[in-house]
Formats: structure tokens, sequence, C-alpha cells
């Protein structure tokens, strides 16, 4: 997929968050965040991987809040980013990042307490493998998000720099149920795709973001939102 080749060059690593989570993007980063923090519940001492963690938001947000947490990547870029940050956050000693393939975690089986995967699966070309790498390290719980086929995300997906896969709510379930986990919660939203909050100025998404949270709320919202976050437990 050319989204791998795209993802890995240094100058996207460079402007990654401030294309993506300045202007409009702070809704998205903010929602993001709060999306992880409400699935993985208490984290103080909690053993954690990112997987594909980038300019590593997630893993220092983790690290701050006590996780023992390893993000982990393809791109050297990206984590260097996200090493930069972890000192600003003054939480580099908490955190390790390291520099792999998802689809060969080097850990052992059930190393981690939790193992999520944010802005991963769209760009996943082997998505049932690296769920189930996810699945083995993971003694209780797998969170990922991926974006909706059937939603306003497929209108411009064909403009975007990279591939970009997109899934059904049934597709997305198999995926869980193939890797031998159980559903434990999803939540869906952004009806109006993220693409659209990067392109206009903060003071212009706010009130669509309200609208859309508003939206968000009814069944309507649920069946057309874009973007999917899926809260998978191992079984006990």
């Amino acid at each position: 997929m050319k989204g791998q080749e795209w993802y890995q060059e240094s100058d996207v690593a460079e402007s990654y968050e401030d294309k993506r989570f300045s202007g409009g993007g702070r809704f998205i980063d903010r929602r993001e965040k709060e999306a992880v923090l409400d699935a993985l519940g208490p984290i103080e001492d909690k053993r954690i991987l990112e997987v594909a963690c980038g300019t590593g938001r997630f893993t220092v947000m983790l690290a701050d809040r006590g996780a023992d947490i390893v993000g982990m990547d393809i791109s050297e870029a990206m984590l260097e980013q996200g090493r930069r940050k972890a000192r600003s956050a003054g939480v580099d000693e908490s955190l390790s990042f390291i520099q792999g393939d998802a689809g060969r975690l080097p850990f052992p089986d059930d190393h981690f307490d939790a193992v999520l995967a944010m802005r991963f699966f769209h760009l996943a070309p082997d998505p049932e493998g690296f769920i189930a790498e996810m699945r083995r390290v993971a003694t209780e719980q797998v969170f990922f998000d991926t974006f909706k086929r059937y939603s306003a995300r497929s209108t411009y997906n064909w403009a975007l720099p990279m591939g970009s896969r997109l899934y059904s709510e049934r597709e997305a379930k198999e995926l869980v149920v193939g890797a031998g986990l159980e559903l434990a919660g999803a939540d869906h939203d952004f009806v109006l795709p993220y693409g659209f909050y990067r392109a206009i100025p903060g003071w212009v998404a706010r009130p669509f973001r309200t609208a859309d949270t508003a939206i968000r709320g009814t069944g309507l919202g649920e069946r057309i939102a874009t973007v999917s976050y899926w809260d998978a437990r191992v079984p006990e």
C-alpha cells in the first residue's frame, strides 16, 4: 500500500501534527484522546503497547498519566518526533520508543495489559495478521479505530496521498472475532470527515463540531459516522 512509503518520509513526520491537529484539527485530537482514555480506563502502572504510535500523541499522554508504555512505529522519523515530544513533556524516562514491524511484534505472548492502535488500520495491508499480533501480546484489551466504508469518508478517499482502507461495521467486527477477541464496546463519531476539519480554522470548525456532536447522539449519527472506535477484550 503506497501509504506506507508516504508515511515514512521525513518531511511528513515533521509536518504531520501541524497539518492534522491545528485549527479545526484540534477537535479531532481532543476526541481521539478522549476515546483512548475512556476505553483504557485507569492506566496508572498499566503495561501498554501503542502500535503505529507515530509522533507519540497517545504514548506521551498515557506516560504522563502513569502508564508503563512502549510506543512502536515503522518510521524512525516519526519516532524521533515522539522522542522530542516526550522530552518536552518531561516523560522521556517513563516510556520507550522502538522501531518495529506491526506484523511481527518483538514481544513475547501476553506481555502487555492493553494494546492500542490509532490511525493504523486504514493503512494496514494485512489487517487480520496485525490484529492477531496485537491479540497475541495482550492479556486484557485491544483497542483500535477504523474509517467507515459507508459514510462521507468514501467521497474524498480517492484524493488522499495514500491508499486508505475503509471498513464496514461487519468487516470490523469480523476482525475482532477472527482474532479470538470479544467486542466489549464500539463508538462511532464524526459525520463530517476528518479532512473537512483539518481544512478549516478552529473558529469555523467549532459550530460544525457542535452540530456534528448533536447528530452523533441520534441513531442517524451512528449510522452515517465516518470513524469507529473498537474496544475488544481477551476472553477470560
